[in-house]
């Protein structure tokens, strides 16, 4: 084993020396080829031919980087349907006449990179449809009219092949081609009859003799391609005198575009480019070419010029009539082209050196080196409206004032790029001359102040401010930003000192418009709750790289912070790298609308079951690299129900059946695009078997062996309850059950007479049991009651004459509305009582109803004592047929009116 380890390391060491980064790494991650959507795949897979068990169907061949030496057209008899060969990198030597025949519909081959040493017209006479052909760094060597049958032909790159001359023809041919690439080869000349063989080509566009040595110029040498727009010299070894020869030569053409880019073109004279005046050039590149003086009036001829790219170079100075003459310039690149070079000072802009410029629109000033900013170095740029100067040394930018920028309150500039300019201080009213600006950046720089909002007075346009990256100098106040209502983007991220944000109301508060709020890298610790108060149109907040642990803390004084409560239509939340251990309930409410958010590089683990409940448009997820051991569903279910991108790798995984089987179930049925490292970031931590494993290897069907168990310790856990809770209302409530029991059954086999007893006239209205040691009680209280309207039924008093003192009992009974018992202790204990009056009683509180009988308590007697004696409980009885006499004699009336009022309660069937 180990010796074809270190067999394979050689083999990637020596891959790499002989072949390339890309090509060894490619060759060795590739197996087969892919075929995806029609196009196959077979690049870099050291194949001698070509493979005969692809999609009959595909349309698009890459065998580049293999080792054919020859393409067999029997090879690609199963692809008639193909559009596009690439056999580019290989050791082909003849392009075979069938490949074409073979494939009809062929529009595009690439050959480049062969070794191909010869080509005849046979070679792609039935090249009939083909649009584009690569034939750039093999040996070519033209035998008769090669191309003359390529009437299709738009793109054809010959470049870098020695070629000793501009000519591929000598009759009109190629009446289609649009680009033509002739760079690096050896010619040195153009002879006036080179293009002869595109006479007749209409659509020729573009001419790239990039790397070529030209000398000599033959006049009338672009003539039969005069309506050529476009030419490429970049990195061409030309003489400065022929340059001006070339001007001349094209102004014949209808040339729009011109590349000299890499010539060592160091001087621009006033005749340069004079040859140009008649043509309708608008772009010129002239980058890269070491230029170091420009003389006045040189672009004068360019009158038409709209685009001039001057980057990288060592202009010294910039005066009043280097740009003379280019009134319809519209984008000057300057970019690395006033720089401090060796042996010369810093350069210098003249006053009025963009004066001629009035239909600039676009100036870039990226990594230059000025000395100064003038009061009228911008003077005449009237139609200013992107400003470029980032990352350049301006010693005017250190300290920005409202001279500054003066020359510029004539443009209309509507952004303003000032990154990297190491500004230290931005003083009241330095932008106040940009009525119209919308974009300002001021990123990485070194502005340390606290920002009371003069700073952008008269930005009442802007609508970005960029500050990211100012190492943290930046302090707020509630005024910061009163002068740019109307911003939307606001970058601070690593700008803000920790305590910026800690302040009331909070600086945010006027930017009511604001969409992108980035806060972070800024170590914040310490927010209010209402930070992003009244900023409902906000949608992209970024706090990652803080530490707002505390905020969401439930510990916290006063409890977590909720401030994101008034952001209801935020779509992005970054909180990556925070030191968070908890997501409060509450503080992702009301987010529907979130469609992004990144938690990663904190170190939640137990998260609450509605957390993410109000996440329903949620498409991209990031939880990696925290402490999540489960994913329940309770917790996940909502917001993975949508999701496009889930990252929740590097986190130690419980993999067991209560943590993980629904994760990887959902896992394995998800529609989710994209789970980057899901077989080698998504690791079980524990059990001790699945340690260091995937959770992909986890297998759900010993999860299945569980459900029965389950299921019976459900159903065994329910009886258990249920039979304690039934035998706490037995011996509690058993009594009530019994009561409304006997109740339904004598109601329901009809033992009652009720309703007859309710039509009879009754002589007494209740009759009254006491004891004898209450009957004095009684007589003073009760008989005094007694009137015309009012009759009480003693049974010493009362007693029908002749009968059974039983019968009487019962009789009188009968004849009562009501049964009244007048409760002491001494009643409980009257034996007579308990026997026969009692269960009479009771007979009639089941048969007749609730209200038959009523309770007076003279003593305070127990409830169980009553129920044990009486067989009665206060609960059978209506409170109003309870009554207790008063300790206090006032209330005895009041008594007295309870008790009429119990006894006048008709007995009618109630519940």
């Amino acid at each position: 084993m180990m010796c074809v380890h270190h067999t394979c390391l050689w083999l990637l060491i020596a891959c790499y020396y002989v072949t390339g980064p890309c090509y060894c790494v490619a060759s060795l991650k590739k197996a087969s080829c892919s075929v995806h959507h029609g196009r196959a795949d077979c690049s870099h897979l050291s194949l001698t031919a070509i493979p005969s068990d692809l999609p009959g169907n595909i349309t698009s061949l890459d065998m580049s980087h293999n080792r054919l030496r020859g393409v067999s057209p029997a090879s690609l008899h199963p692809y008639p349907g193909l559009l596009l060969l690439d056999v580019g990198y290989n050791s082909i030597t003849v392009l075979d006449n069938g490949i074409c025949q073979t494939l009809p519909l062929l529009q595009t081959l690439n050959i480049e990179h062969n070794e191909v040493r010869l080509l005849k017209k046979e070679d792609v006479t039935y090249c009939t449809n083909l649009s584009r052909l690569n034939l750039a760094s093999n040996r070519l060597k033209l035998q008769g009219e090669p191309f003359s049958a390529l009437q299709s032909l738009q793109f054809l790159d010959v470049s870098m092949n020695n070629l000793q001359s501009a000519k591929l023809g000598s009759q009109p041919q190629l009446p289609r081609l649009v680009n033509l690439n002739l760079g690096s080869n050896i010619f040195n000349t153009l002879t006036r009859d080179d293009f002869f063989f595109l006479n007749r080509s209409s659509f020729l566009q573009v001419l790239n003799l990039s790397s070529s040595s030209l000398k000599t110029l033959e006049a009338g040498c672009f003539k039969p391609i005069s309506g050529l727009r476009t030419l490429i010299l970049d990195g061409s070894r030309i003489d400065s005198e022929v340059i001006p020869k070339l001007c001349s030569e094209l102004s014949g053409t209808d040339i729009d575009a011109l590349s000299l880019r890499k010539i060592k073109l160091v001087t621009l004279t006033n005749t340069t480019f004079t040859g140009l005046q008649k043509t309708n050039l608008t772009f010129l590149d002239l980058s890269n070419n070491d230029m170091a003086k420009i003389e006045e009036g040189s672009f004068q001829w360019l009158s038409r010029l709209q685009t001039l790219i001057l980057s990288y170079n060592n202009i010294r100075r910039l005066t009043k009539g280097t740009f003379q003459g280019l009134r319809g310039l519209k984008q000057l690149h300057l970019t690395g082209a006033l720089v401090k070079s060796h042996g010369s000072s810093t350069a210098i802009i003249d006053d009025f050196s963009f004066q001629p410029l009035s239909s600039l629109q676009s100036l870039s000033l990226q990594k230059t080196a000025v000395r100064e900013i003038s009061g009228n170095t911008f003077t005449g740029l009237t139609s200013l409206t992107e400003l470029t100067m980032s990352w350049s040394s301006y010693i005017s930018l250190k300290y920005l004032t409202n001279k500054t920028f003066a020359s510029l309150a004539d443009s209309p500039l509507r952004k303003l790029n000032l990154i990297g300019t190491a500004i230290a201080k931005i003083n009241p009213g330095s932008f106040a001359v940009f009525k119209n600006l919308t974009i300002l950046y001021l990123d990485s720089n070194f502005i340390k102040q606290n920002l009371t909002g003069e700073e952008f007075q008269g930005l009442g346009q802007v609508q970005e401010i960029h500050m990211t990256n100012n190492y943290q100098y930046l302090n707020l106040c509630p005024t910061s930003f009163v002068h740019v209502p109307g911003l939307r983007v606001l970058t601070l991220g690593k700008s803000l000192i920790a305590t910026a944000l800690n302040i009331d109301p909070s600086p945010f508060r006027p930017l009511v418009n604001l969409t992108v709020l980035d806060l972070s890298n800024n170590n914040i610790a310490n927010i209010r709750e209402n930070l992003l108060e009244g900023l409902v149109n906000l949608k992209v907040l970024k706090l990652e790289h803080n530490n707002l642990a505390r905020v969401w803390k439930s510990v916290n004084l006063g409890g977590p912070l909720l401030f994101l409560k008034d952001t209801h239509n935020l779509v992005t939340l970054y909180m990556d790298s925070n030191g968070l251990d908890e997501i409060p309930v509450k503080a992702l409410r009301g987010l529907s609308k979130l469609k992004e958010l990144s938690l990663s590089n904190n170190l939640l683990n137990n998260l609450k079951d509605t957390v993410f409940d109000d996440l329903t448009s949620l498409h991209v997820l990031r939880l990696e690299k925290n402490l999540i051991t489960a994913v329940r569903p309770e917790v996940f279910k909502t917001p993975m129900s949508n999701l496009s991108l889930l990252v929740m790798g590097k986190n130690p995984f419980d993999c067991t059946c209560e943590s993980i089987l629904w994760f990887v179930t959902w896992l394995n049925n998800t529609n989710v695009t994209s789970l980057p490292g899901l077989k080698d970031q998504y690791m079980c931590n524990t059990p001790l078997a699945y340690f260091n494993h995937s959770i992909m290897d986890f297998n759900p069907l010993f999860c299945k062996d569980m459900t029965p168990f389950q299921t019976l310790y459900i159903l065994s856990s329910t009886a258990v309850l249920m039979l304690i809770v039934t035998a706490l209302l037995v011996r509690f409530q058993g009594w009530r059950i019994q009561f409304y029991w006997n109740i339904l059954i004598n109601r329901t086999l009809g033992f009652s007479d009720a309703k007859v007893e309710e039509g009879r006239q009754y002589e007494y209205d209740a009759y009254v049991i006491y004891a004898e040691k209450d009957a004095s009680w009684v007589e003073r209280r009760m008989f005094p009651l007694e009137n015309e309207k009012c009759r009480f039924c003693f049974e010493d008093r009362d007693s029908v004459l002749g009968m059974s003192l039983l019968e009487s009992i019962v009789n009188n009974m009968r004849k009562s509305r009501k049964i009244l018992f007048v409760v002491t202790e001494s009643l409980l204990k009257d034996p007579w009582c308990r026997r026969f009056k009692v269960h009479h009683a009771l007979h009639q509180v089941i048969e007749a109803s609730r209200d038959s009988v009523i309770l007076v308590f003279l003593q305070d007697v127990h409830d169980y004592k009553l129920s044990c004696s009486l067989f009665l409980r206060r609960g059978m009885l209506r409170p109003c047929c309870i009554l207790d006499w008063p300790v206090h004699k006032e209330r005895v009336p009041a008594f007295h009116q309870k008790l009429l009022i119990a006894l006048g309660m008709t007995n009618r069937l109630q519940d």
